[in-house]
């Protein structure tokens, strides 16, 4: 196993620690601090094991940061429809 997917399993690990501790703004602070290292760590993990790993990562993230990709969706659709 390659040192990306290591990390990208420490990552996939932290973030649902982080889940289950309880939070004051629902968690957006953690979910930020989440999206600014898996970015990075997601086009590590596609440049070093192709891209069919690269998007079975980015499902896996997409299933833990779930809330921001809705908010993401609904802003995207209002910026269209307008």
């Amino acid at each position: 196993m390659s040192l990306s997917l290591i990390l990208l399993c420490v990552w996939l690990v932290l973030a649902n620690v982080l889940a289950l501790l309880p939070s004051r703004d629902h968690h957006w602070q953690r979910a930020y601090v989440l999206i600014i290292i898996g970015v990075p760590l997601l086009g590590w993990v596609t440049w070093a094991n192709g891209p069919v790993i690269g998007l079975l990562a980015l499902a896996g993230g997409i299933s833990v940061l779930r809330w921001p990709v809705i908010y993401l969706g609904r802003w995207m659709r209002r910026q269209i429809g307008s």
